[in-house]
């Protein structure tokens, strides 16, 4: 254990960290939004507000676990670009784009796109202890509850500038339009629990408890132990699609979300849930080594894609923190961190993992940075392995 939080710590200083780092755009702020997998700098790309919002999540995690002041200075950079240009102050929440000089570009306002925003801020406000952070991550949580939930109370997804709803495009895919979907409710929960954790508000704990049924009583599907993806307005599935990383980043995250709300009727709820995910997921995916992607109607896509490797990792600590007994969730750990050291961590200087490979290990060429490609789901996973077995 103490060898794969070692390695797992140095990829982390010596490999995310500078990566990261070295896309500051110091002449328009934020962080230059795309690499080509030639590891070319498009400067004049767009600059997607998720990923602005997640390095600014990253920095603000990474300078709360190591305390190195250029860590600060890294995050405060992002949360600068991020209140100045991502935020619109007429309409309220966030775009979903910008231009590389930092004006409007894709003016949609995605529930997803602002619960990520909610995330960031409240881990910068943790690192910082900025109040204006805290009160603008209230600002847009309120948003988010008047402007982009149905009269049930339950999230939508894609507006206009104005708040008028949208076909949501951005976040359905495999051939379906999606009213409702899986991965929206998820993240909007993450950010959420996160919120909770640094105030304690209440209202935000209610919504957490909201979406925790409706994650157990619509999403949840008991007969297959999976959750169900893409959804019409009646939460009526739209798809047979098992999503592997999803399921087990679900696993951890909501097992994450009981730990911080400390409610004992909702973990009895929902930790049974989180395990049967969690352990179909080892039983029906789970290759010895790394996950496939996801499998449509039955049929897998074996592309081994980047951010499920690292989910698996935490999904699988986490099992191991909750059944200590069951080494084989540790040994799952080690095998996928093996996995993605010597086949998805590209080791050409000044790069950082590749988007996927294929099963034979071959590179996918797809960009290195994009506007869904950065460093949340590596740079996360290193960090939850570090404070959770770092003491172990």
């Amino acid at each position: 254990m103490r060898t794969f939080v070692n390695e797992i710590r140095t990829h982390l200083v010596q490999k995310l960290i500078p990566f990261w780092e070295s896309l500051k755009d110091e002449t328009y702020g934020g962080y230059y939004g795309y690499m080509g997998y030639d590891l070319q700098i498009d400067q004049t790309y767009e600059k997607g507000c998720i990923l602005n919002s997640r390095i600014l999540w990253f920095f603000s995690n990474a300078f709360m676990l190591l305390g190195e002041p250029h860590l600060k200075e890294a995050a405060d950079h992002a949360y600068l670009f991020l209140t100045e240009h991502c935020v619109d102050t007429r309409y309220g929440g966030v775009y979903w784009s910008l231009t590389y000089d930092g004006k409007r570009r894709d003016t949609t306002k995605h529930t997803y796109n602002q619960a990520f925003t909610i995330y960031a801020l409240s881990s910068y406000y943790d690192a910082v202890k900025n109040e204006e952070a805290l009160r603008l991550a209230f600002q847009i949580r309120d948003i988010i509850e008047e402007r982009c939930t149905d009269a049930d109370g339950y999230y939508l997804e894609a507006f206009s500038r104005e708040f008028q709803p949208q076909d949501n495009e951005k976040l359905s895919e495999n051939g379906v339009m999606a009213q409702k979907t899986m991965n929206t409710l998820l993240h909007v929960f993450e950010a959420y629990t996160e919120l909770y954790r640094v105030s304690r508000d209440e209202k935000t704990a209610d919504r957490m408890r909201f979406m925790l049924d409706t994650i157990a009583e619509k999403v949840y599907n008991p007969v297959l132990g999976r959750q169900e993806v893409f959804f019409d307005k009646d939460w009526n599935s739209l798809i047979d699609l098992y999503s592997y990383g999803h399921d087990i980043e679900a696993a951890w995250l909501t097992d994450r979300g009981l730990e911080i709300l400390q409610d004992d009727g909702y973990t009895e709820k929902l930790a049974p849930v989180t395990d049967t995910i969690t352990n179909n997921i080892y039983q029906r995916a789970f290759a010895g080594h790394s996950l496939p992607n996801e499998a449509e109607n039955g049929v897998a896509d074996t592309t081994r894609v980047w951010w499920v490797q690292a989910e698996a990792i935490v999904g699988f600590v986490n099992a191991w923190q909750k059944h200590p007994q069951e080494q084989k969730w540790l040994d799952a750990a080690g095998e996928v961190w093996e996995y993605i050291r010597t086949r998805l961590i590209d080791q050409r200087e000044g790069s950082e993992w590749f988007w996927s490979v294929q099963a034979d290990g071959t590179p996918n060429e797809k960009p290195i940075v994009e506007p869904w490609k950065c460093p949340y789901h590596n740079g996360r996973m290193c960090m939850e392995v570090i404070r959770r077995l770092g003491q172990s």
